[in-house]
């Protein structure tokens, strides 16, 4: 098939581009930096710039593209879009992300609709957002949520319904990605955790649903060839207190044993969405992707893949 992956130039979209292509689609690709179409073709696709919250750039790029399915990996998490992050001022860094999966989104389905194009796949995420009852496991059928907290997760989780209703209206597939790790995806983590800077909030009770970048491309390849439809949770099989995943992190990239907090502190130091994502977070079930797309993760937990990949 001939796709069209709006930010190809993203962490999942580095490790997605060279999937496609070996499984012999044509790939078009987008970034909004001219300086990294080189990249793209080096990753075998055709490279164009485009901003994805313009409708008219979005709408000439897809027309142009001609593509049979459209995929949704914009993200503005890089420093040249969102600056160094900063816990305090996590809206910041945050914020060009939201409106690439709320304007962004719409522009790139209204360009699909315009263009005939037949189907979509978009990212979405599984992260401080599980549902809060009925255990730490969320599969698809509990909707995402924030209960409390600051309302940069207010604003995240709104966009994330945003986006999974209209990819669902349009007969496509929202893929959840859990927390990325893997070259690219967790640098920050690892640079934290070395210079003791991610210490474990209160009794370290927030779950975290990780995946591996290279499982979540291989999940996108799968729902871009089976033209899958609805919601898909695509997270390893074991879901983690922080308590546990942040000290076995130090130990994997040769730190040392990370610092406890209470969380009246970490607020004064971090801000309240920092505490709010590592304390009182849920993980999510991978059930359905593995059923209905068949899905098999090369890490089915973060214990191995952090050990092979992050060392």
């Amino acid at each position: 098939m001939r796709v069209f992956v709006a930010g190809g130039t993203g962490v999942v979209g580095r490790r997605l581009l060279p999937q496609l292509v070996a499984r012999g689609h044509e790939v078009v690709a987008t970034t909004t930096n001219p300086d990294k179409v080189t990249l793209l073709e080096q990753l075998g696709a055709e490279g164009m710039v485009m901003d994805g919250l313009d409708a008219a750039s979005v709408g000439e790029a897809v027309a142009a593209a001609r593509p049979e399915v459209v995929v949704h990996e914009m993200t503005a998490l890089s420093p040249e879009h969102a600056g160094k992050l900063n816990p305090r001022k996590a809206e910041r860094f945050v914020s060009g992300t939201i409106r690439l999966r709320s304007e962004g989104i719409d522009h790139l389905l209204a360009a699909a609709e315009a263009s005939g194009v037949a189907h979509v796949v978009s990212q979405s995420a599984a992260l401080a957002n599980g549902a809060h009852d009925g255990g730490w496991d969320a599969p698809e059928d509990r909707p995402l949520e924030v209960v409390g907290g600051p309302s940069t997760l207010r604003d995240g989780a709104e966009a994330l319904h945003h986006l999974e209703d209209a990819v669902l209206a349009a007969g496509g597939a929202a893929l959840r990605y859990g927390a990325l790790y893997g070259d690219g995806a967790s640098d920050e983590q690892i640079r934290m955790v070395r210079r003791r800077m991610l210490p474990i909030i209160g009794d370290g009770a927030g779950y975290t649903s990780w995946v591996y970048v290279g499982d979540a491309a291989a999940a996108t390849v799968l729902a871009v060839e089976q033209r899958a439809a609805g919601v898909y949770n695509i997270v390893d099989d074991e879901p983690v207190a922080m308590r546990e995943w942040v000290p076995y992190l130090a130990q994997c990239a040769g730190a040392k044993r990370p610092r406890r907090i209470p969380a009246w502190l970490a607020r004064m130091l971090a801000g309240e969405m920092m505490v709010n994502m590592m304390a009182q977070t849920r993980g999510f079930c991978n059930a359905k992707a593995k059923r209905e797309l068949g899905w098999l993760p090369t890490y089915a937990s973060w214990r191995e893949g952090f050990r092979k990949e992050l060392e």
